[in-house]
């Protein structure tokens, strides 16, 4: 299991499709706003690093929109065939 540690907070990485996850660039887009979500989704569009929080399932806040076990339709929906993409998942 590799971990990452952004902004004291330390997550596991899940996926890393092609090696993308360059975490300085990561780090760089990390804000307060994905603290209260349980994944990170990183996605390339273009060259430019897009991200999206989703919620365990099992959290109260989860809804379609960004449950993790919706995540296949996000990427089938929202990226680009064969984007380079990554899950990081925080450690509780």
């Amino acid at each position: 299991m590799k971990t990452l540690n952004i902004n004291d907070v330390e997550y596991e990485i899940m996926e890393n499709e092609q090696n993308c996850l360059d975490k300085d660039e990561l780090c760089s887009k990390m804000t307060d706003y994905f603290e209260p979500y349980d994944y990170v989704f990183g996605d390339y569009a273009y060259d430019k690093l897009r991200l999206k929080g989703f919620y365990d399932s099992k959290n109260k806040n989860a809804k379609k929109i960004n449950d993790i076990k919706f995540l296949s339709e996000y990427k089938k929906d929202y990226c680009s065939f064969g984007a380079k993409t990554f899950l990081i998942k925080k450690v509780k």
